[in-house]
């Protein structure tokens, strides 16, 4: 049997690997560290998250949660992880960070038709590839993708929010309580008016760290920088992360001004980030800063919030809908570079281009998932998005339209999920299709 490549062990490149040996295809999964670390990276395991240990909502009525669930029935060895190690997040799918990415390096080098090779590569190799190197390519790979005929390649930035040592907060300020009552798996640090004002001058004031070729307007907006937000005007923050609707202050008994959240990092709640602070500040300015919020004021910062470069492909018209480059069959991208966004969405990509490949090596037909599922809608976004091409999560929007109109939101939701999963449902039944099966060999 040919081998197959898959360069990067993130999220993306290890659950391609896995689709493509549990479909009987002997891989060389390849990752450069420990040799070489980017700036955002600081462990030598795979699938580091190194944003939030968020993987977003659970709920079926949200586009993120019909994700998880259609990889689930797809035999995702990510969201088998990530289940396994799954931290209290009221209705949000949060991990033990440490935890998961253990398990998922284990996966990858017991796996007996899985090699792992430690090195850097720096030039495009032969098919069948599948490149899921993130939006932290190395220069040297950087330089020979963006050298491909008839591709664009673009940059933004992402930013990391800062962790807390749980034992440093000051509980006789800071309350524990989910929205409207669901759950009690978030901290809380409610500010009053002057507080808050207080806090939002500071942070206008607070000096940042250079990021080269960083101007404030390449950011993508699901991953902003507290401070960029916090100059878009005095009250963004406030309907944002800061936002405190559906709490109650139990020393007030009224809803606060504002809050900051918290959640925790691990089982234990050892550690905590702050949601929605992700930050450029300088680190003395964070601690500064940051400790003025209400419970903080004597917080032990285990790690301060990081920014950095992300870099993506103009993927229309240069990637097909199973993540295949169009002039070059046989080689696959995966992961954020694609331009899907999110630690979920790059998994899905990953799904998709393990199975687009092990079925094109195996001499069967490549399998649409269609825009009626949320994986193969996002991975058509990916491939015919029109106008300006952007990074994308997972959204209804995305999916084709319901038949039937229904005027409810959630109600109409529901129904889209429920078709999605009867499709994915009629994929792992179809004898055409028995890789989907619990033992997949064809």
């Amino acid at each position: 049997m040919e081998k197959a490549t898959v360069i990067g062990a993130g999220l993306a490149g290890c659950e391609a690997a896995w689709q493509l040996a549990r479909r009987g295809i002997p891989v060389t999964l390849i990752e450069m560290k420990p040799g070489k670390f980017t700036p955002a990276h600081r462990s030598a395991g795979f699938a580091e998250l190194v944003c939030s240990n968020s993987l977003r909502s659970d709920q079926l009525t949200n586009a993120v949660g019909l994700l998880k669930e259609e990889m689930r029935q797809l035999g995702s060895v990510i969201m088998r992880c990530a289940d396994e190690t799954r931290v209290p997040a009221g209705g949000a799918l949060a991990v033990d960070r440490a935890a998961f990415s253990e398990k998922v390096t284990r996966a990858m080098r017991t796996h007996p038709l899985i090699e792992v090779a430690e090195r850097e590569v720096c030039e495009l190799p032969d098919s069948p590839v599948i490149i899921a190197t993130g939006p932290l390519t190395s220069d040297a790979l950087a330089q020979r993708i963006a050298a491909l005929e008839g591709l664009e390649t673009l940059n933004f930035y992402d930013a990391a929010a800062p962790i807390v040592s749980g034992e440093s907060l000051d509980m006789s300020r800071v309350f524990r309580q989910g929205r409207y009552g669901r759950g009690d798996d978030y901290l809380n640090c409610p500010m009053n008016r002057e507080e808050y004002e207080a806090f939002y001058r500071a942070l206008l004031d607070a000096e940042k760290a250079e990021v080269h070729g960083f101007d404030g307007t390449q950011v993508f907006e699901g991953c902003m920088p507290i401070e960029v937000m916090a100059a878009r005007g005095e009250m963004v923050m406030a309907f944002g992360p800061m936002k405190p609707v559906g709490l109650v202050d139990p020393r007030t008994g009224r809803e606060p001004y504002a809050a900051v959240q918290l959640r925790a990092e691990n089982r234990e709640g050892t550690m905590y980030n702050l949601v929605g602070f992700q930050t450029r500040l300088k680190w003395g300015e964070q601690r500064r800063v940051f400790s003025m919020i209400p419970g903080l004021e004597h917080a032990e910062f285990l790690r301060y919030g990081v920014m950095h470069r992300n870099t993506f492909l103009h993927s229309p018209g240069f990637l097909d809908e199973h993540y295949q480059m169009i002039a070059r069959p046989g080689t696959y991208f995966a992961g954020q570079m694609t331009g899907v966004e999110g630690y979920v969405e790059s998994a899905s990509s990953g799904l998709v281009a393990g199975v687009s490949l092990a079925r094109r090596m195996l001499g069967l037909e490549p399998v649409d998932f269609t825009d009626l599922t949320a994986i193969g809608a996002l991975a058509h976004h990916v491939a015919h998005a029109a106008g300006d091409f952007q990074p994308m999560n997972a959204n209804f929007g995305l999916i084709a339209p319901y038949e039937r109109r229904i005027r409810n939101k959630q109600e109409r939701y529901g129904h889209i999920a429920a078709r999605s999963l009867n499709v994915i449902e009629a994929l792992r039944s179809n004898p055409l299709a028995c890789d989907f099966c619990e033992e997949a060999r064809c």
